[in-house]
């Protein structure tokens, strides 16, 4: 279960990173990223982000390479910005619930598509 303050952490982080990236990063890898949503441990030492890009999977590998090279520049950023006892460590993954949704859109389409035939 996640504490209100867990929740208010990871919002918190999910702003500033996307702030830290749009604003302060120059890697092209990152140019089109969306920190899509962050969870945090009960204890705040650890983070998991997740990110998408608008291209989708095909620059899935270049993008989370990039957040990793990124990653202690970020952690820095999000020192400076935050008022934390520690900077939970960035663990950065794919978020795949805008390609699960396109594709449930898709297929919705398309049974609405042969209903009407």
């Amino acid at each position: 279960m996640t504490t209100r303050r867990q929740a208010r952490v990871a919002e918190q982080i999910q702003i500033e990173l996307s702030k830290l990236i749009e604003q302060e990063l120059d890697d092209p890898r990152l140019n089109l990223v969306s920190i899509t949503d962050v969870t945090i441990s009960a204890d705040l030492r650890e983070a998991n982000v997740y990110a998408s890009a608008l291209p989708g999977e095909a620059v899935k590998a270049e993008v989370l390479a990039g957040l990793e090279h990124a990653r202690g520049f970020l952690r820095h950023g999000l020192a400076e910005r935050m008022q934390l006892r520690v900077v939970p460590d960035l663990h950065f993954h794919w978020d795949k619930s805008l390609e699960t949704g396109d594709r449930i859109s898709r297929l919705l389409d398309q049974i609405d598509a042969e209903s009407a035939e």
